[in-house]
């Protein structure tokens, strides 16, 4: 059955993981990790889990749905310990089920673990045969649980060697949260396309997707973990090393262009003044004479208080987005569907009205949302609409753990700038240029480089083959 967020008109993020170790053994971990998957809803809204352990017991609930709807105060009384991790999930491999969600958890004579993973392993199949072909039987179609069986496979080799082991095999991108019944453990891929980070508490440590679900649950935001870089935390404190040599950074744009939250900073860039620097940059590279602009929420609003700036054009909230419409909208049928954008978003029709405006978006995908939006403000009494977007155009799947459509499905991929702008019913249609989206973050330049392969076609690392 087709995912009903298969025609969505934006691209979504694999998943966030979360993870806590206390000192204190009275803590309570599992409320921690639940306030903190809440600020990572916005990577994953389709399954959300959580995993504890105490007096090496280890106990996982998960459901399909949101963090708030799969957890009541009930449910969470159930997971004791001084330890824990979460998940909030969208699907990239593997099917919308319960037997995908995370976090999975293995129990073996050894003890157990507790695997949340973020990122798609571009050598999943390769590494399940061989696990299968082994013995080693398998209950979901996540790649996820590769990482799973790699580690119980390797685990009387000691935790450290196993890890290696395990992390030095897989390909691909991942932010790996693991725990055991002593440790917290956090891995990043050695190029670190998909982002984690380390904070204090004031008796213990966080491993996060983002520094924001840092910030709410009163942690302090210390580091990011550094590309190939593995470390361990446990009642000894925070061991770390590198697993890797040294390999070019591949850190996803995209994380900066639309996935993370504006008030999170990932390696050293903070999310929302990208955002600001690249509508200043669309101002400089393609201002039109406009009376207002305004951004599709959420993070199109950023870029377009930046192109206000640079251009000295006035800025408007003109949309309005319906905050209880998520990406678990299902209409009826495909006409219903296609006319969901006017569920989402709205317009304030008197602050459009006779006005030459320009809307900034995060990035253009199938053209849906963009033409609908387009026509909401034609009917609105927009004199002008021109449309300018704080990404390059997207013409190539992506490999590393966003949902992305084939390339016959990206409709930058299917014609010129003029002709799009055109077929959206636009008055003029840019796109920031790669240099101007890689001079937005240039205060990371200096450590290496970003992933830009959605928009260029070139990776950091070799991929499977391209999706037509």
């Amino acid at each position: 059955m087709q995912n009903p967020a298969a025609a969505d008109d934006t691209l979504h993020e694999a998943c966030g993981v979360f993870g806590v170790f206390c000192a204190d053994p009275e803590r309570d971990a599992a409320s921690l990790v639940y306030y903190g998957l809440f600020s990572l809803q916005h990577r994953g809204q389709e399954s959300a889990g959580i995993a504890a352990v105490k007096n090496r017991v280890m106990e996982c609930r998960k459901g399909m749905g949101l963090v708030g709807d799969v957890f009541t105060p009930e449910l969470l009384r159930t997971l004791k310990g001084s330890t824990a991790v979460g998940h909030v999930r969208y699907s990239t491999v593997g099917t919308s089920s319960i037997e995908n969600a995370q976090p999975f958890v293995s129990r073996f004579k050894l003890g157990s673990i507790a695997v949340v993973h973020n990122g798609t392993l571009t050598n999943a199949q390769v590494v399940r045969e061989l696990l299968e072909d082994a013995g080693i039987g398998f209950i979901s179609s996540s790649d996820s649980e590769v990482i799973v069986n790699l580690i119980t496979k390797n685990y009387k080799k000691g935790l450290e060697k196993a890890l290696t082991d395990t992390i030095q095999f897989i390909k691909g991108s991942y932010a790996l949260v693991v725990m055991t019944d002593e440790s917290l453990v956090g891995a990043r891929d050695p190029n670190g396309i998909r982002p984690l980070c380390l904070g204090k508490l004031e008796d213990g440590w966080i491993l996060a997707s983002e520094s924001c679900a840092i910030d709410a649950v009163g942690g302090t935001f210390l580091r990011d973990i550094e590309p190939g870089e593995l470390i361990i935390i446990n009642a000894e404190g925070v061991l770390s090393f590198s697993f890797s040599e040294k390999t070019r950074r591949g850190v996803c744009a995209f994380e900066y262009v639309y996935f993370a939250r504006p008030d999170s900073v990932i390696d050293g860039v903070d999310v929302y003044g990208a955002r600001l620097r690249a509508g200043e940059i669309l101002g400089r590279e393609s201002a039109v004479p406009a009376d207002l602009v305004m951004g599709v929420p959420d993070s199109g609003i950023p870029a377009a208080i930046g192109y206000g700036r640079a251009t000295g054009t006035a800025f408007g909230l003109g949309f309005v987005k319906s905050k209880y419409v998520g990406r678990t909208f299902i209409a009826p049928n495909q006409a219903l569907r296609e006319e969901a954008v006017f569920v989402k978003h709205n317009v304030i029709q008197r602050e459009v009205q006779g006005k030459r405006v320009v809307i900034i978006d995060d990035s253009i995908v199938r053209g849906t949302t963009s033409r609908r939006l387009v026509a909401i403000l034609r009917n609105a009494g927009a004199q002008e609409v021109h449309i300018r977007v704080c990404s390059p155009p997207v013409r190539f799947p992506c490999y590393f753990g966003i949902d992305t459509p084939h390339r016959k499905d990206l409709i930058s991929n299917m014609s010129s700038v003029s002709e799009l702008g055109k077929s959206l019913g636009a008055d003029s249609l840019a796109f920031i240029s790669v240099e101007g989206l890689l001079e937005s973050l240039a205060l990371h330049q200096e450590k290496g480089g970003y992933c830009l392969g959605c928009f260029t076609g070139e990776y950091p690392i070799p991929v499977p083959g391209e999706a037509l």
